[in-house]
């Protein structure tokens, strides 16, 4: 089971948002316990219920459309001791209620357990069978230790209920605050664009390949385009950037050298392996090595190794949006899970006016350029549901590490005077 519950957290780890992780738990819970039914149920703060936010084996027409008030059911009964139940037949149970139209009339056996993050509920798992049985100790185990693991990726997706909060009632919620860290001082208002990953490395599978002069041929014509993207960034950069910080990109050229990163992922080909494969294993290789170093700046280097590999397969893969095809709108805010200085230089420089990162921290190579570049930055709001705040207005306030996502008109204005006192004092600063 240890093996399976690492697999679940890696394939939850790499999900882009709240809805696949939901979808990634219930199918692989579902799936290793030999369940007929696995399901979620999420608070939803505003309403103070239990809604069904994802379920394997129930009728998914009723995801997002059944609930529970806090108190009423099994659900709420593991909700109020924040404690498992387990039930040999659900149904027999005093406080049991069948929720009409999810079909669980059918099914007995239930085991549910509470997920909480930092003394907060945040929702129930719950299996259920057709068999009228008790699930035995190392399953109530196997499900205590998913909902311990599931709970902070749950809430860091704000799963109870903040992501439809941003989403879905922007225009009546206003203010919403997130923390992070400064990366570089300053004020900026306007629209959010994201900018996601490239390609998803952790998807790649192992495959084995005969035609290893093809392969390898395959992979240098994607790593001279990642080549070319790079130098043109870095020319993109060039007048906003002392020499000291153009430097970076050469860095980025030199970790494509063949006695660097490409030398390692060559060999693996000559192994035998696809490229992407070789791509996969060597990059995730020296994103391990770089993340467990003690020193904070060397730690920073795996996003820039983790961002050079997404692009390399991204040119392998020839799929996926191009970045050029970005509108960027006037005032952007360019927002990144993990921001990196080669996506700095995809935007135009007269149109960038702040930097938000979901990861990272001060010492990253993104940070380094907003600061010579004097871009105001936040780093590390691991909070945001960056994912649902595309074109939504964002104050960032690089002096505290705060940001307002979708600020009432009273906050806007607050900061528009901060700003117009701080183009007064230097005239030639963009606001």
């Amino acid at each position: 089971m240890l093996e399976t519950l690492r697999k679940i957290v890696q394939e939850v780890n790499a999900a882009p948002d709240l809805e696949s992780v939901l979808d990634v738990i219930v199918r692989r819970v579902q799936r290793a316990m030999r369940t007929d039914v696995c399901s979620i149920y999420l608070i939803d703060q505003q309403r103070e219920r239990y809604v069904l936010m994802a379920t394997q084996g129930l009728n998914r027409k009723s995801v997002g459309q059944v609930s529970l008030s806090l108190d009423e059911g099994v659900v709420g009964m593991i909700g109020q001791r924040a404690e498992p139940i387990n039930l040999e037949d659900a149904a027999t149970h005093s406080a049991f209620t069948y929720l009409k139209g999810t079909g669980e009339k059918k099914f007995h056996a239930f085991l549910g357990v509470p997920i909480i993050h930092h003394r907060t509920l945040l929702g129930v798992l719950v299996v259920q069978q057709k068999l009228i049985r008790k699930f035995d100790e190392s399953e109530e185990a196997f499900m205590v230790t998913m909902s311990a693991q599931l709970a902070g990726v749950i809430a860091h997706a704000e799963a109870t209920g903040s992501i439809l909060q941003i989403s879905d009632h922007t225009k009546t919620e206003s203010d919403r605050k997130f923390e992070g860290v400064s990366g570089c001082i300053g004020v900026a208002i306007g629209p959010a664009v994201v900018m996601t990953p490239l390609a998803d490395l952790n998807g790649v599978p192992d495959r084995k390949i005969d035609d290893i002069k093809a392969e390898v041929a395959k992979f240098k014509s994607a790593l001279a385009q990642v080549r070319r993207d790079i130098k043109r960034v870095g020319r993109s950069l060039a007048k906003r950037l002392r020499s000291e910080e153009r430097e970076l990109f050469d860095v980025y050229i030199r970790m494509l050298d063949d006695n660097a990163l490409a030398g390692e992922i060559i060999s693996r080909i000559k192994e035998g392996s696809w490229a992407q494969g070789a791509l996969r294993q060597v990059i995730g290789e020296h994103v391990q090595q770089f993340s467990m170093m003690d020193d904070p700046y060397l730690r920073e280097r795996a996003t820039d190794i983790r961002d050079l590999g997404r692009r390399m397969l991204t040119c392998l893969q020839e799929s996926g949006p191009s970045l050029s095809e970005i509108e960027f709108p006037e005032n952007t805010i360019l927002v990144a899970d993990e921001l990196t200085p080669a996506m700095l230089g995809e935007v135009p420089t007269e149109k960038l006016i702040g930097l938000l990162s979901v990861h990272g921290s001060g010492n990253s190579h993104a940070a380094i350029l907003a600061r010579s570049m004097g871009i105001p930055t936040v780093m590390g709001v691991v909070d945001l549901p960056y994912t649902r705040i595309e074109g939504l207005q964002v104050i960032l306030d690089g002096y505290s590490g705060r940001v307002f996502v979708n600020p009432s008109p009273d906050l806007s204005q607050c900061y528009r005077d901060i700003i117009r006192e701080k183009m007064r004092s230097m005239p030639g600063l963009k606001g």
